[in-house]
C-alpha cells in the first residue's frame, strides 16, 4: 500500500510512505513528477539506490515495515528525507571521498550505491541511528544580467 500526501505538511513537505518493496517505479514517478526533465534520469538513479537501501538493507524487505519519504523544494534545493524502520547502521565516514568505507569488505559490492549517492546529490547525510537519509540537489540558476537602457 502507498500513502501519499502531496499537500504541504509542516514547511511545504510532501510525504509518501510504502510497504518495503523493490517495485519502485510508481514511487519514483511520483517523487520526480515536479523535477525538471533534464535532471530526472540522474535523480531517478540516485533515489532508486536510496529507496532500495531503505527497503532491502534497512527493512529487510519486510512488507510489515514501511519506508517514509518526505520531499520538498526549499530555496532552490530539492530535498528528500528517506526513513526506514530497520536497526540502522553506523557510518564510518560521511565523506564523499570515502563512501565505500560504510560497509565491511565482504559487502563492498553493495557500497557502490552509496558512492552513487555522493556523486549525484550535493548533500548526503545520515542520522546517528542510520535509519534516516537526507539527500539534497541544488538547482543551479544562470545569473541574469539585466539589460541596460540608456
Amino acid at each position: 500500500m502507498i500513502t501519499i500526501s502531496l499537500r504541504p505538511v509542516a514547511r511545504n513537505w510532501g510525504t509518501i510512505s510504502f510497504a518495503s518493496t523493490l517495485y519502485l517505479c510508481p514511487i519514483l514517478d511520483l517523487l520526480l513528477s515536479d523535477i525538471p526533465v533534464k535532471l530526472q534520469a540522474e535523480l531517478r538513479l540516485g533515489l532508486q539506490e536510496a529507496l532500495v537501501n531503505a527497503a532491502k538493507h534497512g527493512n529487510n524487505l519486510d512488507p510489515g515495515k514501511t519506508v517514509l519519504v518526505r520531499f520538498s523544494l526549499i530555496d532552490h534545493q530539492y530535498w528528500w528525507i528517506i526513513s526506514d524502520q530497520g536497526g540502522g547502521f553506523t557510518p564510518v565516514s560521511d565523506s564523499p571521498d570515502n563512501p565505500v568505507d560504510f560497509l565491511p569488505p565482504d559487502e563492498s559490492e553493495c557500497g557502490r550505491g552509496l558512492s552513487i549517492l555522493h556523486h549525484i546529490f550535493d548533500q548526503v547525510q545520515w542520522n546517528r541511528k542510520g535509519t534516516e537519509l537526507r539527500l539534497c540537489k541544488q538547482l543551479h540558476h544562470r545569473l541574469r544580467i539585466p539589460l541596460l537602457r540608456k
